[in-house]
């Protein structure tokens, strides 16, 4: 069985090439749904105009196929805007 938690685990797997920092940390992760078809995500990335966008959405596919699931969704969205948390900033000295 899917659950939350181990979409997380795998999700956690998946690093920001630039940041190297998985992208459930980063915040990147707004919403999971898992139900009997599959699980779809909800997320962004750090810029409209990241570089690493395919990249990284095809290493979350990859992640979370390794969970037997019927079908794997990933969705981008920009609403609201990626912001680093406060946790985060002073992670990266910012």
């Amino acid at each position: 069985m899917i659950t939350k938690e181990k979409v997380i685990e795998k999700l956690k797997e998946v690093k920001d090439p630039e940041l190297n920092i998985d992208i459930y940390t980063l915040g990147l992760i707004y919403d999971i749904q898992i139900d009997e078809e599959g699980v779809a995500i909800l997320m962004t990335l750090t810029t409209p105009f990241c570089p690493y966008g395919n990249e990284i959405v095809e290493s979350v596919e990859e992640k979370l196929k390794e969970l037997n699931a019927l079908s794997v969704r990933v969705d981008i969205t920009f609403d609201p805007p990626w912001e680093a948390s406060r946790e985060l900033r002073d992670m990266l000295g910012l």
